[in-house]
């Protein structure tokens, strides 16, 4: 017998529950600690404790045999805007989700102000294991991700750059099919890629 896993329409969405991980809690848990010890105004406290913008998306990634197509969910995580454009990278593992993406972001914001750096933190994410994929599998994969995440990125706006199960590949890839969408080269559009595209 399969269990009814799907919530009724009556029942409402807990606010926590698609940032409810043990890696999301533990940034928060970080930050409320250093809030208290600076004596933080509690509204700053609370509009830093959850991401300003956030986009899960699904989509399709067609296998080199042609028959087989998985859906897969990606992320992009931008934790505030208000430093500037946004930054941080953009992970392949076949265990991320919003709660990781969403903690790291946080990180990075505190990272990019420690160092005085202009820029609010964001992270991506696409739930696959990119060591399954072939070269093939791998770019389309990308392509993809990058036009589902197109509106939210951009050189003035959050700037991706390799984390986990990506690599300078992968960015001249996301540079590739930005430039395509806006019709001229946007080498700016991404860090981490190879140095022979700016």
């Amino acid at each position: 017998m399969v269990k009814n896993t799907i919530r009724p329409f009556d029942q409402p969405l807990e606010p926590r529950a698609e940032w409810d991980t043990p890696m999301f809690n533990l940034a928060q848990n970080q930050f409320l600690q250093a809030a208290e010890i600076m004596g933080l105004d509690e509204n700053i406290r609370d509009r830093l404790l959850f991401p300003q913008r956030t986009l899960l998306v699904s989509f399709p990634c067609r296998r080199d045999e042609y028959s087989e197509v998985e859906t897969v969910f990606g992320y992009r995580v931008q934790h505030i805007l208000t430093m500037g454009p946004t930054k941080g990278g953009i992970r392949y593992h076949q265990d991320v989700n919003l709660g990781e993406v969403s903690a790291l972001a946080m990180w990075m914001t505190w990272k990019c102000a420690l160092m005085h750096l202009p820029f609010g933190g964001a992270k991506g994410g696409v739930r696959i294991d990119p060591y399954k994929l072939s070269r093939a599998e791998l770019q389309r994969l990308t392509r993809r991700y990058t036009l589902e995440i197109f509106d939210m990125i951009g050189p003035d706006k959050d700037i991706p750059a390799p984390d986990m199960g990506t690599n300078a590949q992968v960015m001249a890839w996301i540079m590739d099919t930005y430039s395509l969408q806006i019709g001229h080269a946007v080498a700016e559009v991404v860090t981490g890629k190879p140095p022979v595209l700016g």
